[in-house]
């Protein structure tokens, strides 16, 4: 049974209360007072209620404890001997090895990462059912002071739902086959700032191809104008390269370094290539074909590591021009941009860029086209005035 008082010369009451068999003491901020005591005592039945129904949380009652991280520790070892389901770890390794033959490579490896950089360090020597909405809360509350990379940076709220979302999965798998309530159910994603995309203008892609290291010109030539992802482009191989046809077939990506292959359905393709790519491959086939099976390669054979190249390459050469810095993943929305821009049927950029059809192409580079084009209004105006005799025209020539 719980109880009040104070020590000796403290004018602040103390819970003396037992957990996990031990006995507690924590002092409060609270003074000694009829009115405090009362307070605390309602304060003290909802402890002891929680510490008997086994979800007592020390932390949220005594945050600046030194016993709390402690005797929470010796909680979860109780509750994992106690539990009769798996550890967390145990089940994560099971539901992975089932659930990867409904996954493309890519997507194994990304979920590989997210479960042995994260979720296994956190959850793993946890039993499932001692997981509880507290826990899930704290670690993705954990995951926003995440620092990484050289600039550390922390987690983006995508990067962090995409953690959560793999956490969700397990947990709600377990929860069906050992009959618990899932924890993670009904938290919501983070909400997400939409991301502003920065296209290069046609002047900016030659500023940037004309003054790029010569040994990379081909490999930005095919980035800019044909709008590959990275995977794809540093998982090309001289196979998939057909001058007969003019043809670029995406039939792979390389992700962490592990071929695979394309990152949907739609996005295995036959890229035509215009004379500025086709002329750039051959002008490599020269380099590298022989060398390796990837189109571009370093001087090993191996394929680009696209964060090897973002540093010595992409960025440095921005600078050097006072060019805008943005990510190389642009030259995907510059390909886009210019597409439009001259004027492409949308259904044909859409196969090119591997959407299943052209509600992308509207909804996230349609708005760049005028700044190209300055068909913002000016060609509907165009037709209207065609279609008018001359001498009610409404642009007239003095205007």
């Amino acid at each position: 049974m719980a109880s009040i008082r104070t020590r000796k010369g403290s004018k602040f009451l103390l819970v003396d209360f037992m957990f996990m068999g031990q006995r507690c003491r924590e002092t409060t901020n609270l003074l000694d007072n009829p009115a405090n005591r009362k307070k605390l005592e309602k304060v003290i039945q909802k402890m002891e209620a929680e510490i008997t129904l086994g979800i007592f949380d020390y932390k949220s009652y005594f945050p600046k404890s030194n016993k709390a991280d402690e005797l929470m520790a010796l909680k979860e070892r109780a509750d994992t001997i106690l539990s009769d389901t798996p550890l967390f770890g145990d089940f994560a390794k099971l539901w992975f090895d089932e659930k990867k033959l409904e996954w493309r490579p890519s997507y194994q490896i990304k979920v590989r990462i997210i479960l042995e950089k994260y979720l296994m360090k956190h959850f793993g020597h946890r039993a499932l059912t001692a997981i509880n909405r507290a826990d899930v809360l704290a670690f993705r509350a954990s995951l926003a002071k995440v620092n990484h990379g050289k600039a550390n940076n922390t987690l983006s709220a995508t990067r962090i739902n995409s953690i959560m979302m793999t956490l969700h999965m397990i947990l709600e798998e377990a929860s069906k086959r050992y009959k618990f309530e899932n924890p993670s159910e009904d938290i919501k994603n983070l909400k997400l700032s939409k991301r502003e995309i920065m296209p290069f203008s046609l002047s900016e892609v030659w500023l940037f191809i004309n003054n790029v290291r010569e040994d990379y010109k081909n490999y930005y030539t095919v980035r800019f104008f044909t709008g590959m992802r990275t995977s794809e482009i540093d998982g090309l191989l001289w196979q998939d390269i057909d001058f007969n046809r003019k043809e670029i077939n995406v039939r792979r990506a390389l992700v962490e370094g592990e071929l695979g292959e394309p990152k949907t359905l739609e996005s295995t393709r036959d890229i035509a290539m215009s004379p500025w790519v086709y002329e750039a491959l051959q002008a490599q086939y020269k380099v590298t074909c022989g060398r390796s099976k990837f189109v571009f390669c370093d001087n090993r054979g191996n394929p680009f590591n696209y964060r090897n190249i973002n540093r010595r390459i992409w960025t440095p050469t921005l600078k050097n021009l006072g060019l805008k810095h943005r990510r190389a993943y642009e030259t995907r929305h510059t390909a886009a941009t210019l597409w439009l821009a001259a004027g492409e049927a949308p259904e044909w950029i859409a196969k090119q860029m591997g959407h299943a059809n052209t509600m992308m192409l509207f909804k996230v580079y349609s708005r760049y086209v005028p700044n190209n084009t300055r068909q913002d209004g000016s060609a509907f105006e165009a037709l209207i005035a065609s279609s008018q005799p001359a001498n009610q025209n409404i642009h007239q020539n003095n205007q």
